[in-house]
This record gives C-alpha cells, structure tokens and sequence, in this order.
C-alpha cells in the first residue's frame, strides 16, 4: 500500500480572507514582504471568472524511468501515485501539480476530476495538462493549466513521484498547506507562515485603494491618491470611520 502524508491545514477565516484579497493585491504585498516573486507562471485560468484560495494538496511529476515506473492506464490503478493525492481532498483544498510543463500528459481525466469535485476540491493549478476536456469544463470546477491532450500520462514521458511533498511548480516553491490564491489575474502561492500578516497588510492596501478609487472616479489627482500620500490620509481616515459608521 502507498503510503502519503497528510497536510496541515489553515484557520478557514484565513484562506477566505485571502481569497477576498485576490492575486494582485498578494502579489505585491509578499513582495514588500520579502517573497520577490510568488506568482507561479504557465498554469492560466482555463475557467475564466473564478476566483479560490485554499490550501496546497501537492503533486510532482519526474520524467519516466520505466524500471521505476511501466504501468498502463488501468492494470493496476492504485500503483498510480497521482490518484493517491486527490484521496487527501478535504473541503476547499486545492491541488497544485507540478508536471515540468510537459504538453502531452493529461494528469487528470473526467472522472478523476469528477471525484475530486465530489469530494469538495476547490481547484486545480497544473504545470501541465489535463485530458477529456469537453466533458471536464461541464464540472464547473476552476482550473489553471497550460492546456489540454488527449494522452493520459503512461502515454508520455512523465510518471508520478510524490504526493503533498515541496515541489516547484514552474520554479516557485510550493509547500504542501501553503495558501494557494488563484484568479483571473494568475495563481499566487502564499507561504502559510506568512499569511496572517499579509491579510492584515492587504486588508489595509484594499481599503484605502477603494478610498482611492472612489476619488479618482470623481476627478481626483492621480498624483495625490495613487498611491495615496500622507497629505491624503486624513481625508481617508475620514472616510473610513465614516465607512465603518455606516456598518
């Protein structure tokens, strides 16, 4: 029997917090933080107006040695690593694969994306491909992958190799339990250690970027409200107790 590791989840107010923030706002607030990049490259939304943040299920891929690894589709299933980390999913996990972005494996088909809905799965993020796409995108599940193939993976190049350990998933290091935050902009990976003080910094930038916002759309200098100086801030200190009065 195969045996993987489990992960460490976050507090769920946490992941939701996040998910409100969405990607650019973390983009650039890890940044200030010291993460230079997080945004994981290749993987794009193929699910357009959908937006998750859940922790990381993950999945690495290595290139075949077939004394290592020569099975086929079907004779022994559970010899498959890859199905071994959906039976992790657990409500608003997100599976992130790194597959060295090879074009011509699909990690997963239908059903195993339909198991992974069933179980609650929040997303997928894929260095890689999927297969069976005309009957997957009905799933209504978001995804951000590099494309699609009609191979499945024993078809190709590629075999399975761990589950829920670090990988790099288009050369940003993903931990497994690592916040993953994912939108129409991109996928950013969030370090769980270092989630609770980035929602507390993005909450604040969301904020007085609304402010900002809202006096730009009525002819405000850009110079003085974006980014918003201190000469500004009184006027939006203002403005959010008047925000939070209303509430």
């Amino acid at each position: 029997m195969i045996q993987t590791k489990d992960i460490t989840r976050p507090p769920r107010a946490l992941v939701e917090g996040l998910q409100a923030v969405g990607t650019a706002t973390a983009a650039g607030e890890l940044s200030r933080m010291g993460i230079r990049d997080a945004h994981i490259r290749g993987p794009v939304p193929w699910t357009r107006g959908k937006s998750i943040a859940g922790p990381a299920l993950t999945l690495q891929f290595m290139p075949k040695r077939e004394d290592l690894y020569g099975e086929d589709e079907y004779t022994d299933p559970e010899k498959q690593l890859h199905r071994h980390v959906l039976y992790h999913t657990q409500p608003g996990d997100v599976v992130v694969v790194d597959a060295r972005g090879d074009l011509s494996a699909g990690i997963f088909g239908e059903m195993m994306l339909t198991y992974f809905k069933g179980r609650g799965g929040a997303g997928l993020v894929i260095n890689g491909c999927i297969r069976d796409w005309v009957n997957a995108q009905e799933l209504d599940l978001p995804m951000w992958l590099q494309g699609v193939t009609p191979n499945f993976h024993t078809q190709t190049n590629l075999m399975p190799f761990a589950v829920n350990e670090p990988i790099a998933c288009n050369n940003v290091l993903v931990m497994p339990g690592d916040i993953i935050v994912a939108d129409d902009d991109g996928v950013v990976c969030v370090p769980v250690s270092l989630a609770p003080q980035l929602l507390a910094k993005a909450s604040e930038h969301r904020e007085w970027e609304e402010f900002s916002r809202l006096r730009l759309s009525q002819g405000g200098d850009l110079r003085q409200y974006y980014p918003m100086t201190e000469a500004m801030r009184p006027e939006y200190e203002a403005w959010r107790d008047a925000q939070q009065n209303k509430g």
